[in-house]
């Protein structure tokens, strides 16, 4: 396969075929990180924060059990290789929040409504993937190393397998003891356990999470060509997608722009099967100028967290890095204080 392929090539339709799940359960599960948040603070409703709760914990299992047979090395990931710095994970995922809360969506949320023929997300996403490569290698990357230094090839890996692995609790029980917890916490309420839509698509994400780490450890493994062992996030590879974009002819593919493009091509095909598909465009100058903000604050955000709400929220959390759990509570505060603003304002009673 690998030499029908290549494995830039390979990685790439790892990403594709998980981006696809990713899109449809976004248009068809309606899976969205800020709508589960308004649903729960403005909506008395948590079943789509809890259908979080099922993907995460499907990705700890899963990516755990093969972690202790063997079938993926996830010190090697980004999540923790490098030294974590809790004040720019805070700082990042506040940040990310609250331009969630102001764009409407975060990165992959506006992908998938881009999938649904919405402009307006067309435009966060330009701006999100360009702030963000503006922060990591632009004019702001060497202000970004100074204020938080970049240290990879940690002494000890930033994660909580590692530090119980070190006690002597094998990785499995530490994968099945958090991975547990969370699903059990998720389908503690009996109208959980009979929505099956969310059970399904909850589900489908945590097994979209987990094939990024499996697929990409084995093209690692098998190939000669060094290949980033990565699953997906939506901030810097929206940035690498717009530059493969302009760049193609002498470039290769990543499992990044599959995974962008993947995303895309599902929410399509959700928006199709549901007959939601329909082109919008932004009226309201004010609501542009609200959007481009909070798409300008989403980018860095999500560099300083070291990924976004998919990126630390299911990704990190699916190795238990350090990191994932405060930059998961740090968009939550963000998205909650941006919602505040925008639907209740801060102008005292009278």
């Amino acid at each position: 396969m690998l030499d029908f392929f290549g494995e830039a090539n390979l990685a790439a339709l790892f990403g594709l075929f998980g981006g696809i799940a990713l899109g449809l359960a976004a248009r068809i599960g309606r899976f969205c990180t800020l709508g589960a948040i308004e649903d729960y603070l403005y909506g008395a409703d948590d079943k789509r924060l809890r259908m979080w709760g099922i993907a995460i914990g499907v990705a700890v299992i899963s990516t755990h059990i093969v972690i202790s047979f063997g079938g993926f090395e996830a010190t090697s990931s980004a999540y923790l290789d490098r030294h974590w710095s809790p004040l720019a994970t805070i700082i990042g995922g506040l940040l990310f929040g609250y331009g969630m809360a102001l764009s409407g969506n975060c990165g992959y949320g506006a992908l998938a409504r881009l999938g649904g023929g919405d402009l307006r997300s067309f435009v966060i996403v330009l701006v999100m993937g360009l702030s963000a490569y503006f922060v990591m290698s632009g004019p702001l990357a060497h202000f970004r190393v100074w204020a938080f230094p970049v240290e990879t090839g940690a002494a000890s890996p930033q994660g909580f397998t590692q530090l119980f692995e070190r006690s002597g609790i094998p990785p499995l029980v530490t994968g099945l003891l958090f991975g547990g917890a969370l699903l059990i916490s998720a389908l503690w309420q009996k109208e959980m356990r009979t929505s099956y839509a969310h059970l399904i698509w909850g589900t489908v994400v945590g097994l979209a999470i987990f094939s990024g780490w499996l697929g990409t450890h084995w093209i690692a493994q098998t190939g000669f060509a060094v290949e980033p062992i990565e699953t997906h996030s939506f901030a810097a590879p929206i940035g690498d997608t717009i530059y493969y974009s302009m760049t193609a002819s002498g470039n290769t593919l990543s499992f990044s722009v599959g995974s962008i493009v993947g995303v895309v091509i599902g929410a399509i095909l959700g928006s199709y099967s549901k007959g939601h598909f329909r082109w919008e465009a932004c009226e309201d100058p004010r609501e542009l100028r609200r959007q481009l903000v909070g798409a300008s604050l989403m980018g860095p955000g999500a560099i300083l967290a070291v990924g976004c709400s998919v990126g630390q929220g299911i990704s990190a959390f699916s190795v238990l890095a350090y990191s994932a759990p405060v930059a998961l509570i740090a968009i939550f505060c963000g998205a909650a204080f941006g919602l505040k603003q925008l639907i209740v304002g801060f102008a005292p009673a009278r």
